[in-house]
């Protein structure tokens, strides 16, 4: 029987694994084909600019258009990814920066509030805090029927606690997590760097998220 901090280890090593890849195809999105599809766009408004012709003109200036809106989004899904800011400058200015996407993608506004002294921790407690994030607001998106929701970062000279929470229709927590596998995914996630995530609903009083990482 294979004993728990084995586990642990495999379980790290295949997220480590999956992060490696979304870091890649993220980088691959963006430098890859969103330059391909920006050389095309240059050349369009090129074409538009030597065509004559009103209607050819209207024609390529609509394909221009439409290959502006595909650049934009293929930037967008690489930053949901895997934000440039979180291996440069860290869990905060990367959480602003997807909070911008997500208002837009969403619909749903979402106030951060950052307290204390902002503390150094690992890019794998980075990224492992902002998937839990990015998974709690996901799970706003999709279930809670609301427009708003609070984001509060709290740094402590032993801890960092981080609180997500919403006004939605909340959710039976048991029933809850023998459904969803992304509930279970935060909660190991935290648990891999010696963390904790503690999920609070009530039906009709929203959600609450509590993540807590100790700092040494």
């Amino acid at each position: 029987m294979e004993t728990q901090p084995v586990k642990n280890n495999i379980s790290s090593y295949i997220i480590q694994s999956q992060e490696d890849e979304i870091k890649r195809i993220a980088l691959e999105l963006h430098e890859g084909v969103g330059q391909t599809l920006y050389s095309l766009y240059t050349g369009m408004q090129f074409i538009e600019a030597a065509v004559s012709q009103q209607d050819m003109k209207g024609y390529v200036g609509d394909m221009a258009q439409m290959l502006e809106k595909t650049i934009q989004e293929i930037r967008l899904l690489a930053v949901e990814l895997h934000p440039p800011a979180l291996g440069t400058l860290g869990l905060l200015p990367a959480l602003k920066s997807y909070l911008k996407l997500y208002t837009s993608t969403y619909g749903i506004v979402v106030e951060l509030h950052n307290e204390g002294k902002e503390a150094a921790i690992s890019e794998r407690e980075s990224i492992t805090l902002f998937r839990v994030c990015q998974e709690a607001l996901a799970n706003i998106a999709r279930y809670a029927d609301t427009v708003s929701a609070c984001i509060t970062l709290q740094w402590k000279p032993e801890q960092l606690s981080i609180n997500i929470k919403d006004q939605g229709k909340g959710f039976d927590v048991d029933a809850g997590m023998k459904k969803s596998t992304g509930l279970a995914a935060m909660i190991e996630r935290m648990c891999l760097i010696n963390g904790e995530c503690r999920i609070t609903s009530k039906m009709g009083e929203g959600t609450s998220i509590d993540i807590f990482l100790p700092l040494y």
